[in-house]
């Protein structure tokens, strides 16, 4: 049962081939140094013909160090592996790493240290909520590769990328919000045969990129409605909102909102007898989130979850053995070591496309998007045409009783399956 305590894990973090080379659809900024830079679509830096250098800073230290320290081990052990069997195309990864204690300032700081001073490549594996909202456009102004992101905000979100202001140089990979509402109303029509949805949502971040995700699925699709009510972040009292849709009698609720918020919204649904059956994210998949509500839902209705990783596959299953092997043994089983491991995968992933064509940000990026990428612990995500939607794939779990097999109230229904998969059923 090690696995589900590792998926509910994974729920924190939301606090993450032909081409030629140069050849890129993309246009917008070409480097750190500005307007000497302007028009040349090859820049590179950080590059040589025996290294690689890339950068990221994470919390280290303070109440976040425990899931930072992890991620940098697992992004490490994934480097020191390509770089023991011989780099990639000749060349080693050299990677740097500074603490930024979750601060946003400092995050900011360390970035342009490491794009305009140490002359980096790339940055991999940038982290957390707070850092990355306050950095994004400054990647973007730079223009430099950035590949995974600790954190599903929005602004990471980018159907059709074009130009680095649009975000064609950032690589998300773990989901962001508007792509899980996206997949939350197929699950609900293609799996579930909902025909009119209930949303409530929190008017935080998180809650408002979940419902925008969710409604623009609806509106693409014939023959579905939808009613929704918005909530304060941390209500104790959400009675009003819940009424209302339970007066429009939907047949499905989304709960757009996580942690302490989540548990207020089922409860009031079960106590006001709205008996239908809901979905929320996967930063809600965890025990805690269970406990909270399993006495107020048994008999009544299901809460079902999504989730981004799957340790069943082949794939997964040599990866998890690669891991284990490369990593501290101490993070066999950690999740947060884990995405850092996922993290380091995709960037080199890039890097192994390139070939022996000359390695620079447009035929990195233009790797990048030739097509679908693996994730050693989940689906592929699909880079091309400038799709920037992070995850594109997620499996389903509901809560379940408390018990020896299943404990971390959670029990997988189905697996990793896609947007087509559940619509096309």
């Amino acid at each position: 049962m090690k696995t589900r305590r590792i998926i509910a894990l994974l729920a924190t973090l939301a606090v993450t081939a032909g081409f030629l080379a140069g050849c890129s659809g993309h246009t917008g900024n070409t480097g750190p140094t500005g307007p000497t830079d302007a028009g040349t679509s090859d820049y590179v830096q950080g590059v040589t013909d025996t290294q690689v250098t890339v950068a990221n800073s994470a919390a280290t230290s303070g109440p976040y160090a425990a899931v930072g320290v992890p991620f940098l081990a697992g992004m490490q052990g994934y480097f020191d592996m390509v770089n023991a069997a011989g780099g990639i195309n000749g060349r080693q990864i050299r990677f740097l790493h500074t603490d930024d204690e979750f601060d946003p300032a400092k995050g900011a700081a360390a970035l342009t240290q490491f794009v305009e001073d140490d002359k980096v490549f790339a940055i991999v594996g940038h982290f957390g909520t707070p850092v990355v909202a306050a950095t994004v456009n400054q990647l973007k102004e730079y223009g430099i590769p950035s590949v995974y992101f600790a954190t599903g905000i929005g602004q990471l979100y980018s159907q059709n990328a074009k130009t680095d202001a649009e975000g064609y140089n950032l690589f998300p990979v773990q989901p962001i919000y508007r792509t899980e509402g996206a997949i939350m109303v197929a699950y609900a029509t293609g799996k579930f045969d909902a025909k009119k949805i209930g949303i409530i949502y929190t008017n935080d971040d998180a809650g408002m990129d979940l419902e925008k995700g969710a409604v623009g699925q609806i509106q693409s699709m014939s023959g579905i409605t939808y009613v929704e009510q918005q909530v304060p972040a941390g209500a104790a009292d959400v009675s009003a909102a819940v009424t209302a849709i339970k007066q429009a009698n939907v047949d499905f609720v989304i709960v757009a909102a996580i942690q302490a918020t989540m548990p207020t919204i089922v409860k009031e649904l079960a106590a006001q007898g709205v008996n239908k059956d809901c979905i929320t994210t996967y930063v809600n998949v965890s025990a805690a989130m269970s406990e909270a509500v399993i006495g107020d839902i048994t008999g009544k209705f299901d809460v079902y979850g999504l989730g981004w990783v799957d340790y069943t596959s082949a794939v997964a299953q040599q990866a998890l053995k690669d891991y284990q092997v490369q990593v501290d043994s101490q993070y066999a089983m950690n999740a947060y070591a884990q995405t850092g491991w996922i993290a380091a995968s995709f960037f080199c992933e890039g890097l192994r496309r390139v070939g022996s064509n000359p390695l620079t940000w447009a035929s990195y990026m233009a790797a990048m998007e030739s097509a679908p990428i693996q994730n050693p612990f989940g689906g592929m995500i699909d880079y091309s045409n400038g799709q920037r939607l992070g995850t594109q794939a997620m499996n389903l779990s509901k809560i379940v009783p408390e018990s020896a097999q299943w404990p971390a109230g959670w029990a997988t229904v189905e697996g990793l399956q896609s947007m087509s998969d559940l619509l096309n059923k």
